[in-house]
């Protein structure tokens, strides 16, 4: 099997391509982010670009309608924002249609997203629950819904495999556990052998970016750290930028 490392990995030709890590509700770093996204490219202008979100937009934070707002918005302008399926982005729409107050949801910061929505849920009261998810449906946007449906869980370019969480290690990249791409920790992350694609993932909070032969991690922690982070693929170059607000 044919494997590549990060130092030798190339990106496509005449297209720049960057990845964002694990926003979870913080619409001023994601938006921060892409102004310096915008700034890279006047400073040094690419033949084309495209912006990978590597998912986790919801939950946490203090904002997470209006990540979906912005986002779905930028969907409908350009062919250039593409976004991925993250593990509390798939369960959120799992509370949505089933109301579980035991879920991911209910339990990782999904109290914070409700109420972006202008809905408070508490989640040890099982009346509290059941009328916040039927208040939930209603507020979100239909497009807020389907967008969140729509999301793909892994994308390639060139040498890089972009996903949420990571990879089933000797597994064929065509044929991963959808569940593995958004929910995969220790198994991946902590074997070192190279794969047949670099894989830029987030899912695990890092104090600081953590690039290795086989993978990187953009997952620095947003929603507490305040901090962002993103690579960009540039054919042969690669570099990092941060948004701090």
């Amino acid at each position: 099997m044919k494997t590549v490392d990060f130092k030798h990995a190339r990106g496509p030709d005449k297209l720049r391509v960057y990845a964002i890590g694990d926003v979870h509700g913080r619409l001023d770093l994601l938006q921060a982010m892409h102004r310096r996204i915008l700034a890279e490219n006047e400073k040094s202008p690419p033949f084309d670009w495209v912006v990978i979100h590597l998912g986790d937009y919801v939950d946490r934070g203090p904002d997470s309608k209006g990540v979906l707002d912005l986002l779905v918005n930028l969907q409908k302008n350009t062919h250039r924002m593409l976004a991925l399926a993250g593990n509390h982005d798939v369960g959120l729409l799992e509370f949505l249609e089933t109301g579980d107050a035991y879920g991911l949801f209910a339990r990782n910061g999904g109290r914070q997203t409700a109420l972006s929505y202008g809905v408070s849920i508490e989640f040890n009261d099982p009346d509290s629950v059941a009328a916040g998810q039927k208040a939930l449906v209603e507020a979100m946007p239909p497009s807020h819904i389907q967008f969140l449906r729509g999301l793909q869980r892994s994308i390639v370019f060139a040498d890089f495999f972009f996903c949420h969480a990571g990879i089933r290690p000797g597994v064929d990249l065509d044929h991963q556990d959808p569940d593995d791409l958004i929910w995969i920790r220790w198994e991946f992350l902590e074997n070192p052998r190279l794969h047949p694609k670099v894989i830029v993932h987030g899912h695990t909070p890092v104090s600081d970016v953590d690039k290795r032969p086989n993978r990187v991690n953009l997952d620095t922690g947003a929603y507490a750290s305040g901090r962002l982070s993103a690579i960009a693929i540039d054919v042969d170059q690669k570099f990092f930028l941060e948004a701090v607000v």
